[in-house]
């Protein structure tokens, strides 16, 4: 077998960690072309039954499909003795042999930040880590995630607009993009920093995959942030698998009143550190934090509406009774005493303007 069938083998055998698949190299004197042969033998007998039962009867055409795949779309197989095999991650309980890569390899090794949250997040949320996820890449830090909707691609996006490193890892095969809406965003990614998976292409997004994942980024970075998650959500296996592997974990509060904001109320209160500023995240990691204020886009945005259209006093008043929490027309009626026609008609306006924004059930919420 040559060398890169067998790197093939190694990457699609299942159940295999980095710990077995060590052992199993060093048994084969580094040679990896020899490991299915030492997967026969002695070695063998301490891998896992599903790993030792694919050595010892492998599809071999599957494995020249991977290739010719791995080929065709510039992507590569990082094995954990391979030098570009991320420190931080071999470092993890149950951590892979093999992480298929496109992109950059050489930011797997690179000071990381993983940044999760709900799929369905509110307006200030996905604002919040655009500008958090912005901020940590200019300070330095590569930011990793997983592509889904919400707060995971307003992540990749903050990281990307500020001229940083984005990490995803998908719980997919790198040929199965998931979601499919993200695939111009992972083409993004995959030029600006890596698209990462531990499954072999053609694997489908199963809901089995993703607790993987989760693994994954934890296991990459330095610190969790989850920056809004409901009480019963993903983000919170990523934080705990953080917590589990010694990393830090840190948890941006929100509303009471607020589902997604349970999630993180649950962490602070399970020993998270409560984050009110990217500054809190960078003082804790040790990190050097950028001359650039967090607030920059956002003060140029109200100097930007300075110039703008001056709210009349009764938008100032209904703004005042918004407030910073999701409010529906019925309440806003009874602080306000304006009737809902009124307010219906003066919120379109707002929202055309990008002063609020409608919510699920009704609602209506202010923008950052």
């Amino acid at each position: 077998m040559d060398r890169p069938t067998a790197r093939a083998l190694l990457g699609r055998t299942p159940g295999l960690t980095a710990q077995a698949a060590t052992r199993l190299l060093a048994a084969a004197g580094g040679d990896v072309a020899c490991v299915a042969a030492q997967a026969r033998g002695a070695v063998g007998q301490s891998l896992p039954p599903a790993a030792r039962a694919y050595l010892g009867g492998f599809d071999a055409r599957r494995l020249e499909a991977d290739l010719e795949w791995l080929g065709s779309n510039q992507a590569a197989i990082v094995l954990c003795t391979d030098s570009a095999y991320p420190p931080l991650l071999r470092q993890t309980a149950g951590a892979p042999a093999a992480l298929y890569v496109q992109g950059s390899p050489a930011l797997l090794a690179a000071p990381q930040l993983a940044m999760v949250g709900s799929r369905s997040p509110t307006p200030a949320g996905r604002t919040t880590a655009r500008d958090f996820a912005a901020y940590f890449a200019r300070a330095g830090l590569a930011v990793t995630s997983g592509l889904a909707l919400g707060i995971d691609a307003a992540c990749h996006e903050g990281a990307l607009k500020a001229g940083g490193a984005t990490l995803a890892v998908l719980g997919s095969g790198l040929d199965r993009v998931y979601p499919a809406e993200h695939a111009v965003l992972a083409e993004r990614i995959r030029a600006h920093g890596a698209l990462i998976s531990e499954f072999p292409p053609g694997t489908a997004p199963l809901a089995a995959n993703f607790p993987q994942r989760n693994r994954i980024i934890a296991g990459l970075a330095l610190g969790t942030l989850v920056v809004e998650a409901a009480a019963r959500s993903g983000s919170l296996i990523t934080a705990r698998l953080a917590a589990d592997a010694g990393r830090e974990v840190f948890a941006i509060p929100g509303s009471i009143h607020s589902p997604v904001s349970r999630g993180c109320h649950q962490l602070i209160r399970s020993g998270a550190k409560l984050v009110e500023q990217a500054d809190d995240v960078l003082t804790e990691l040790k990190f050097l934090v950028p001359k650039e204020p967090l607030t920059e886009a956002r003060t140029a945005a109200a100097s930007a509406d300075q110039h703008g259209r001056e709210l009349d006093k009764e938008y100032e008043m209904l703004l005042d009774a918004l407030g910073f929490e999701p409010a529906t027309i019925d309440s806003l009626v009874a602080r306000t005493e304006l009737t809902s026609g009124a307010i219906a008609s003066m919120l379109l306006i707002l929202e055309l303007e990008g002063r609020v924004a409608t919510l699920p059930g009704g609602r209506y919420g202010r923008t950052p």
